[in-house]
């Protein structure tokens, strides 16, 4: 996926807040940020890694390593008793488990790390053009990435239809 985790995000937030939520517009950010939060290590594989490895073998797209931050700032709301500030770690992780999960789709997501170096995905991509992104835009999975946004779009244009003062 390249520009369907936002979207997935927003859709991913819909689904699961209240219309009446307290912090509706808080937890919508929070959805749309760690939606895209795995692909921080993009910046570390283009500047540092210099692309030698890909971008998925990184810890920050292994489940583990996100349930591990939500725990910690979990365990931390709860001793600052702010514990109704839990929702925004929920829907954090939510979201960050819904890049993995889209990832999966079409690239190497290790699941079970550190349990095993196991990588699954549904399908493979093969390598057919150069530059290396047409061969996932040419492929049947942008259809799946087309469909998220545009659902995205147009719960996003509904929102704003329904909310404007007539």
């Amino acid at each position: 996926m390249f520009i369907a985790h936002l979207p997935a995000g927003y859709i991913l937030s819909k689904l699961v807040m209240r219309r009446d939520a307290l912090y509706k517009r808080s937890l919508v950010g929070v959805a749309l940020a760690c939606s895209v939060l795995p692909d921080v290590d993009l910046a570390y594989f283009y500047l540092i890694d210099q692309r030698r490895h890909a971008h998925h073998d990184y810890l920050t797209h292994t489940p583990i390593f996100w349930l591990a931050i939500a725990g910690i700032l979990a365990v931390g709301l709860i001793a600052c008793r702010k514990s109704s500030w839990l929702i925004f770690v929920a829907m954090g992780l939510l979201s960050i488990l819904l890049h993995l999960v889209l990832d999966t789709v079409a690239a190497d997501i290790r699941w079970l790390y550190p349990f095993s170096d196991r990588a699954f995905n549904l399908v493979q991509v093969p390598a057919l053009y150069q530059p290396w992104y047409l061969n996932f835009l040419f492929h049947w999975t942008s259809w799946i990435e087309l469909a998220i946004c545009l659902l995205g779009i147009s719960i996003f244009l509904k929102d704003i239809f329904q909310t404007r003062p007539q």
